[in-house]
């Protein structure tokens, strides 16, 4: 995705601080994490704030409007707060995919660099038009990371995506899949010094089969990393693709969390949306699951406003929700995005009844959660504390879903067994067991 470390670039120009301001998906994080290695690598220390720096760099997201509104936001605000010679560059999905006319539409920023392109730009506040460029192999997989400052990380094993859903576009700019070796992935774990690893990847249970090594590499992968790590956590699982050997793993590894990317439920939109399953299919398979591993903690999305959504296909979601009674759910508005299949669809959704539709659905599941996390109430579990004072258990992946309130004395980045005193919302109140 990038290449800034060792370029070419005078000693008297080269910034010495920098600041990576990162929006978006975990997997973008992990983007962030990497390029901040490289220029760590290349004699540069972080700075403080933003207005301190020599080098910010924007790391956008451009899954859908709202991301991409944010994007121009954060990256007008930081230009507005730089100090006087410092570069503003514009890097990550949005840049990839807007290139040009990104660079157009910003003259505040001096760069914008796409997938495999240099941060390094010729002088100070010359503006360079972004021009399509072909990813290259692993795009920042496999680049140099620094340790975690946290006791968790997100660790990227593929990067692109094969499948050809109607409503997303990263395979027009992030490419095909393109999968790690388990060596590498195993010695960046090795090397972050973490007690929990979260897998992430466009699509993380295709894991390998681009590498033409069987379709369920991702079995013995999360085996390996469970015998480094303590917790495993997988985020973003197809349906499709959760075998019975992968459930099993990821009920071994201690950790019974299933982010599953179901969408919809309704079959006739799930077929518009070029997608595979159904409500039933995954109540069968959450039900198993659950018969399996009592503790076994769910996740999901889902889209509101699909092309040719009807009444029907909203009331069969409504129906879905209620009896699947998924720990953490979100739901949000379909984004019209260029280079799908959706945009070429007719039976366009009205605005204020998607918001409607929306509202009725994070109700029943607000109710839902709550309920989930009252039911925890005088358990027994076991935690990993991420801060002072704020820890997480098995059901709550970190910077996504709530947290546990534990006493300040507990130490950070270690576990602890705690009994829950209270819950608030998707939160609770812990205190040593």
């Amino acid at each position: 995705m990038y290449a800034y470390a060792g370029a070419a670039m005078p000693d008297d120009a080269r910034p010495e601080t920098y600041w990576v301001e990162t929006l978006g998906c975990p997997k973008n994080q992990v983007d962030s994490d990497k390029l901040t290695g490289t220029l760590r690598l290349d004699g540069m220390t972080a700075a403080d704030d933003p207005a301190a720096a020599d080098l910010i760099v924007v790391n956008t997201c451009a899954f859908v409007e709202e991301a991409r509104a944010e994007s121009v936001e954060v990256t007008l605000g930081l230009a507005e707060a730089r100090r006087d010679g410092a570069r503003l560059v514009v890097t990550g999905c949005m840049a990839e995919r807007y290139g040009s006319e990104l660079a157009h539409a910003l003259p505040e920023v001096d760069l914008v660099a796409g997938f495999g392109q240099s941060l390094t730009a010729p002088p100070p506040r010359r503006r360079i038009p972004l021009q399509a460029v072909t990813p290259p192999a692993f795009d920042l997989l496999n680049l140099p990371r620094p340790p975690s400052a946290r006791p968790w990380a997100y660790v990227k094993v593929a990067e692109g995506c094969d499948r050809a859903c109607g409503f997303c576009a990263i395979p027009s700019f992030r490419g095909p899949q393109r999968s790690r070796t388990i060596e590498s992935i195993l010695a960046e774990v090795d090397a972050l010094g973490v007690s929990e690893v979260v897998l992430i990847a466009q699509d993380l249970a295709s894991f390998g089969r681009d590498q033409g090594v069987g379709d369920r590499s991702i079995v013995p992968l999360v085996a390996a990393v469970a015998e480094r790590v303590e917790w495993v956590r997988l985020l973003y699982l197809y349906p499709s693709d959760l075998t019975d050997g992968l459930i099993e793993v990821i009920c071994e590894t201690g950790v019974p969390y299933f982010d599953l990317s179901l969408q919809h439920v309704s079959p006739p939109l799930m077929r518009r949306m070029r997608r595979w399953g159904d409500g039933e299919r995954f109540l069968a398979r959450i039900g198993d699951i659950r018969s399996r591993e009592p503790e076994a903690t769910f996740r999901s999305n889902f889209i509101v406003g699909y092309p040719g959504e009807t009444e029907a296909d909203h009331d069969r979601l409504l129906d879905f929700v209620a009896e699947a009674r998924l720990d953490w759910c979100g739901f949000f508005a379909f984004s019209p995005e260029d280079d799908t299949y959706a945009v070429t669809l007719d039976g366009q959704v009205d605005p204020s009844l998607v918001a409607e539709r929306l509202a009725e659905l994070r109700e029943v599941q607000d109710a839902i959660t709550a309920e989930r996390r009252d039911e925890l109430i005088g358990e027994t579990i076991r935690v990993l504390v991420d801060d002072v004072g704020v820890a997480r258990g098995h059901r709550e992946a970190p910077e996504i879903d709530g947290v546990i309130e534990v006493p300040e004395n507990l130490a950070a980045g270690a576990f602890h067994d705690v009994v829950v005193k209270d819950a608030l919302g998707p939160d609770l109140v812990a205190v040593p067991a």
